[in-house]
């Protein structure tokens, strides 16, 4: 799933002392939550980079599970329709998870949103041919499922012992990505998962705690 970096991106001085004189505002000081990253050894721009690419993967896969979702027509469809609404409304949770931490860090989220879309990357999950294939349907679901995985152990790998905020983020992630891949094995190739059905539709028991903005109550 490729994509780039965040945009406008400020050098780290600039993210440091804040935007020019012209601008009319008063120059915050240095940030300590990004000075103490650095001096840990973190290449914080390559960390907001590759958040806001998962950001983007995360945000388009929810749009696209949506309409799978929907194109699981009949009886059999009836039963996948359930497992592909957790995963879908858990990804929605991982792309509110992230984007606190990402303007923490001195990031943001592309303007134009179009571009924020093409860097996800996630265009094999448009419909199959026949949009009502469900073996189609949850193989594009696996597909994307294990590309997410590689791209959250990426930021577990590059944040472990040095960012634990980014880190705590990322794992809990990672593990509903975990568990997401082995619900579409179950059902592509009989290998059990141990699965156990969430008690409600978004319920993400790992990363709820990073997206409480989810929570209805």
């Amino acid at each position: 799933m490729a994509g780039t970096g965040r945009t406008a991106k400020p050098s780290a001085a600039k993210r440091k002392k804040g935007g020019s004189a012209a601008s009319g505002r008063k120059k915050p000081p240095g940030v300590i939550g990004i000075t103490v990253l650095e001096k840990n050894g973190l290449d914080v721009d390559a960390l907001i980079s590759e958040l806001v690419r998962n950001a983007a993967v995360e945000f388009t896969a929810y749009y696209y599970f949506t309409n799978l979702r929907a194109h699981c027509t009949g009886m059999e469809g009836e039963g996948l329709k359930g497992i592909i609404e957790d995963a879908r409304l858990e990804d929605l949770s991982h792309f509110e998870s992230c984007i606190e931490r990402i303007y923490q860090l001195g990031g943001s989220l592309p303007n134009d949103a179009t571009e924020f879309i093409r860097m996800s990357g996630c265009d094999f999950l448009k419909l199959p041919p026949d949009p009502t294939d469900h073996k189609a349907i949850l193989e594009k679901c696996l597909k994307a499922e294990q590309g997410a995985i590689v791209n959250w152990n990426n930021v577990c790998n590059m944040t472990i012992g040095k960012d634990p905020a980014t880190y705590d983020i990322a794992k809990d992630i990672l593990a509903e990505e975990i568990e997401h891949e082995s619900w579409f094995l179950e059902l592509l190739y009989g290998r059990p998962s141990g699965h156990m059905r969430r008690k409600y539709s978004g319920e993400r028991p790992h990363t709820r705690k990073h997206s409480r903005a989810l929570d209805m109550a």
